[in-house]
């Protein structure tokens, strides 16, 4: 296999010299590298460097081991970082990454994942498959340990977002909605997934960021213990009602034949505290992470619903107003906030009613 080496942040890595640079990727070579990708890898190491204390790690699926790697070099106080693949090709690669980097808090594995997570446990267990996690919940969150935290990423986007409604069901339980809303609610739902799985162990979540970019969804989630946090997450799983025609939107936490999408996750995205510690510095998309980080940190993340200036528009027959007048002029009757998935949607917690009489009184330049 043909290999180059290239620079992500602070680290040297070898990858194959056939590999994607955006989009979902293709296996172009025996070991899966997508440059895209570089930005999900920053925000594991912003993640983890505003923890502040020493995790272990499992990069369960790592391919090349570049997020494993740039973990081991780029955050400190780290002293364990397992990276592990199932494709001996990879674990190859793996060793000479972290050779590459002279690094001796890392480690290769060449493990089927689930055994890697019934042999050992970890603190923080990162799974970011080739398509759906579904398969992969079950054993990252055996392998975690108490109070660990869980880092997602599913790029099946089609199916959460509701291009493939059976499919979704299929893998998540859950019926997606299509529109504006999709993404959030495809978010919300592999948040859900979550919550279901981590409850048949008597265990609970608490997000601590999720986001969905490019053309996947992640999230991190720091696990409770106990079957009353099991219960008290369930509690914040909601159903949807959502009308094309009126574009009315509402929820309960109830399914019935008026509530019929979901079950989506209805509680935070984001914790706050951990928002405020997290430093986009030296990372390999250095603008891009500030600019999400200051989104994520001024999101309406306990609304659920998004609206987008085109729906409004195009129900309403009238020319859209600049988002940064129609935030202003919500902002001054209520709560409301730019999107991080989309920058002509946005969150209020507004009635439907005073979300449309505000944009029909904005001037048009």
């Amino acid at each position: 296999m043909p290999v180059t080496e290239i620079s992500e942040g602070r680290t040297k890595l070898i990858v194959p010299a056939e590999h994607s640079s955006g989009g979902p990727g293709k296996r172009t070579s025996s070991v899966f590298f997508n440059e895209q990708m570089a930005f999900n890898r920053d925000v594991s190491v912003m993640f983890l460097r505003a923890l502040e204390k020493d995790v272990s790690v499992a990069d369960a699926m790592s391919a090349t081991g570049s997020r494993a790697v740039r973990i081991a070099n780029e955050v400190p106080n780290i002293s364990d970082v397992v990276a592990n693949d199932a494709d001996p090709a990879a674990a190859e690669l793996i060793a000479k990454n972290i050779a590459l980097n002279d690094l001796n808090n890392c480690r290769v594995s060449n493990k089927d994942l689930n055994i890697l997570l019934s042999e050992e446990t970890f603190d923080h267990v990162d799974i970011d498959p080739f398509g759906s996690p579904a398969h992969y919940l079950q054993p990252a969150i055996k392998g975690c340990r108490k109070n660990g935290i869980l880092a997602i990423t599913a790029t099946d986007t089609a199916p959460l977002a509701g291009a493939h409604r059976g499919k979704c069901e299929r893998r998540y339980r859950s019926r997606p909605i299509r529109g504006p809303m999709c993404h959030e609610m495809g978010l919300r739902i592999l948040m859900s997934s979550i919550a279901y799985e981590l409850a048949k162990f008597d265990r609970g979540m608490e997000p601590m960021l999720s986001f969905y970019a490019d053309h996947y969804f992640r999230t991190y989630v720091r696990i409770t213990e106990g079957a009353r946090n099991a219960d008290r997450t369930l509690s914040k799983i909601i159903y949807v009602k959502y009308e094309r025609d009126t574009l009315e939107r509402s929820y309960s936490y109830e399914r019935d034949k008026e509530y019929a999408y979901g079950p989506f996750w209805g509680g935070n995205l984001h914790d706050s505290a951990h928002l405020s510690n997290m430093n986009a510095s030296f990372t390999a998309e250095e603008k891009r992470c500030q600019k999400m980080l200051n989104l994520w940190k001024e999101e309406l993340d306990t609304v659920p619903f998004i609206y987008d200036i085109s729906e409004l528009s195009s129900f309403l027959k009238m020319s859209p107003p600049p988002m940064t007048d129609m935030i202003d002029a919500l902002s001054d009757i209520g709560n409301a906030s730019m999107t991080h998935v989309s920058p002509t949607s946005f969150k209020t917690d507004l009635g439907l009613d005073d979300i449309i009489a505000v944009y029909k009184k904005i001037p048009r330049h």
